[in-house]
């Protein structure tokens, strides 16, 4: 339906996770048998009497049960929900249950993330997509990758957390019968103990010792017809100490003879340092040295070439760092602007056919349509801002390296930690404290990489690298920017007849594996792995959300253009769906109008044999109701991470501001394992979608990020924001993700109640009325 494009080239950039990256490796990993996920390569260090019973459990003399953790908190609740998983199966109180930070170990590497980003539509059935994915998930077993992101911790820890949990709830039963002399299957297990039909009992702490080195046999995880504790609200376990002060961030590690470091980094995108000036500050009160750490920084960080400012406390490190006089080479991105970025995507729309992730049916059934909808949407640049900016400490000191770092990717950054510091990866030992957030951010490596080469000039003394907010705002991981087409046809009776989309961005897939992991796209004849493995493309997360929708549209086609950018691209809450979901239920309602139908009952029309989605879109306006006077609702439903979510946003305009009233958000995320962190999820993601609708946007001029602080790069205020009700519908479905499928429906949703107040489509975002 568009104009006549050029042939599509024959080779472009592919990437498939391990598949586009080491083909003949996965194939002999394909070969060989699963690896488990219960035991360790090492066992788990104990204490005070302590006994490991597998790679995830310990239990006391007195019944206390840890769990070893691999993810990491960053306000999420997962230190809540995961220890339910093993208490669930153990049949112990939740308050028996402690936590500790799992260790570098395979077995805790994320097997559900990367599958997850196959390019295949959740619709798509068949051998090629059950391969992909189980050959993927072999993969990422191999490589044993811990990693935080994805909305994936409760969907990949299920299964291994909830085994381990039954294993050792199996080894303490066979314990006791035998010291009993009864059957096993004469023995239950409630609140911590193993019971006998008999009368007799016995604590887990009393029973430890005799069921460890037992191999657990023939157990089971429970029916969730028969769970106690799944599905129950429970507090957040780490709340008292976030409000009282005494959660230990990464700005918060304090350690004997500590050092401190501010950073000044090139303030041109790919620029480099000529020469520092040390001398003009070397008499500066506590300044100790200055460090160039240039050489430790990877194309595309979002930490630049630099140098550090080495003293005795952090304000006389910022001070010296503010005063140190710094030759910049600014290279060849220095006339780099935001038009300059939207022009080359919007001539690449112009000029590049893409690559076709749906194709299906045939395009030409519009040419018989009564009416054409045609629009165009834009999206920006957006910068993570989490509250706690980029810190890390490091201390290289006797051919050992130890991290302190708030970090979503621990095992990358102990191997980042390694490469920089020239030392093996055993070497390594790393602590991960809270996250003041992390939005993707933090499954960067560059803070290690650089704090770790400030500490190899420290003489052995452990270096804490704190960023300013300036520092954060301007060398970011950032959220692509993106251009989309879409045109429609539709039939006498608002039927859709054709679906055709072509986007353009950077691809930020490529930039990340490369960066992090040492990873390159490989060049391969797309037309060639069309015919092998049909529906894959060269970068998923670009077009997530629009590809993979699920309206039922009988002739559709969604295209990508990548178009490479200097700009340091990155995964930001949501990835891909953060912008597509906009565009997509942006362009739902313009089709409606223009059927003259409500929209809600032209999505309803599209939802004939998705009656989840239409379950989760029904139960959101039901209990939305109608919009106070003076106000309109606008609808959004979307699918991200496995999880449907319909938000109502009710509306008002104030001259040109826009005012959010109330949010109703009804989600379908499978069996919902503390119901009470999942709102709170959808809440955190209404109100960080809500300030990039609104307000987010980063700009370049010359080379330089433009927004540095919170007073030009905005978020949602506290009297800024709406009131917030979901919905949590019940399914016996396996867990999906909850940290980001909230954020992508709210641009939309509001820009659609906007629609309904002024008659206007405000088709970029932020979205501002002129």
């Amino acid at each position: 339906m568009h104009a006549a494009e050029p042939k599509k080239k024959s080779r472009r950039r592919f990437i498939l996770g391990g598949l586009g990256v080491a083909g003949a490796l996965i194939v002999g990993w394909g070969v060989m048998p699963p690896r488990q996920r219960l035991n360790t390569s090492a066992p788990l260090p104990v204490k005070d009497g302590e006994v490991a019973l597998n790679g995830w459990i310990k239990i006391a003399r007195d019944g206390l049960v840890t769990v070893a953790i691999p993810f990491s908190e960053m306000g999420q609740g997962i230190h809540t929900a995961l220890p339910m998983l093993v208490a669930e199966e153990l049949d112990v109180p939740l308050a028996m249950v402690k936590i500790e930070q799992a260790p570098i170990d395979k077995i805790f590497g994320n097997v559900a993330v990367l599958p997850e980003n196959l390019p295949f539509h959740p619709e798509d059935s068949g051998f090629y997509k059950s391969t992909a994915r189980w050959l993927t998930a072999k993969t990422a077993r191999e490589l044993g990758i811990m990693i935080t992101g994805g909305s994936s911790s409760i969907k990949d820890a299920w299964g291994p957390m909830r085994e381990a949990g039954a294993a050792a709830r199996a080894m303490l039963v066979t314990a006791a019968a035998d010291e009993w002399g009864v059957p096993a299957a004469q023995c239950k297990t409630d609140a911590g103990f193993v019971l006998h039909s008999g009368g007799k009992r016995a604590g887990y702490g009393e029973l430890v010792g005799k069921a460890a080195g037992r191999a657990p046999s023939d157990f089971r995880v429970k029916s969730p017809k028969d769970f106690k504790l799944i599905g129950t609200s429970q507090a957040r376990r780490d709340a008292y100490a976030k409000i009282n002060g005494s959660a230990g961030y990464g700005m918060d590690v304090r350690l004997t003879g500590m050092v401190y470091a501010t950073v000044k980094m090139s303030p041109v995108i790919g620029g480099t340092v000529r020469k520092a000036d040390a001398g003009a500050i070397k008499a500066m009160p506590g300044v100790i040295k200055v460090i160039d750490f240039s050489h430790a920084m990877r194309d595309k960080f979002g930490a630049g070439a630099g140098v550090a400012v080495l003293a005795k406390s952090f304000w006389q490190a910022k001070q010296a760092a503010a005063l140190l006089p710094v030759d910049w080479h600014d290279g060849e991105h220095a006339t780099l602007s935001t038009e300059d970025v939207f022009r080359e995507l919007v001539r690449k729309l112009d000029t590049d056919a893409g690559f076709a992730y749906t194709e299906r049916g045939d395009l030409a059934a519009g040419t018989s349509a009564v009416k054409t909808v045609k629009a165009e949407y834009r999206a920006p640049f957006l910068a993570h801002a989490a509250m706690e900016p980029i810190n890390c400490t490091a201390q290289v000191k006797d051919g050992k390296v130890k991290l302190w770092v708030s970090t979503q990717v621990p095992s990358m950054a102990v191997d980042m930690a390694a490469k920089v510091a020239g030392v093996k990866a055993s070497e390594v030992e790393i602590v991960v404290p809270y996250l003041g957030g992390g939005f993707g951010r933090r499954l960067e490596t560059d803070m290690v990489a650089q704090a770790v080469a400030i500490a190899r000039e420290a003489d052995g003394a452990p270096v804490q690298v704190i960023w300013t907010r300036e520092d954060d705002m301007t060398h970011d991981v950032y959220r692509p920017a993106a251009v989309a087409r879409i045109t429609a046809g539709l039939g006498a009776e608002g039927k859709v007849l054709a679906y055709d989309s072509k986007s353009a961005s950077g691809a930020l897939t490529h930039q990340y594996l490369k960066r992090n992991l040492d990873l390159d796209p490989i060049d391969i004849e797309y037309e060639a792995l069309r015919q092998q493995l049909p529906g894959l493309g060269p970068d998923k997360s670009t077009v997530e959300g629009q590809f993979d929708q699920f309206y039922e549209f009988a002739n559709q086609k969604v295209a990508h253009v990548i178009v490479p950018t200097p700009v340091p691209l990155g995964n930001w809450r949501s990835v891909g769906h953060s912008h597509n979901a906009f565009f997509k239920e942006s362009f739902i309602d313009e089709m409606a109008y223009a059927a003259g139908k409500d929209p809600v009952e032209f999505r309803r029309g599209l939802l004939k044999n998705h009656p989840r989605h239409l379950a989760v879109l029904n139960a959101a306006v039901q209990k939305a109701g109608k919009p106070g006077a003076g106000r309109a609702n606008g609808i959004a439903l979307h699918q991200s991470f496995g999880t449907i979510v319909a938000e109502v946003a009710e509306v008002s305009v104030m001259g040109k501001e826009i005012i959010v009233h109330k949010v109703t958000c009804a989600v379908d995320c499978g069996i919902a394992v503390n119901p009470d962190g999942i709102a709170q999820q959808m809440e955190s993601a209404v109100i960080f979608g809500l300030s990039a609708a609104l307000f987010g946007e980063v700009t370049i001029k010359n080379g330089r990020i433009q927004q540095g602080n919170f007073h030009d790069y905005p978020v949602l205020r506290m009297n800024q924001a709406p009131v917030v009700d979901t919905v949590v519908i019940k399914s016996a479905e396996p867990p999906e993700g909850v940290g980001e499928p909230g954020t992508p429906p709210i641009a939309p949703a509001v820009a659609n109640a906007v629609f309904v107040l002024t008659g206007k489509r405000l088709r970029s975002l932020p979205l501002k009325l002129a």
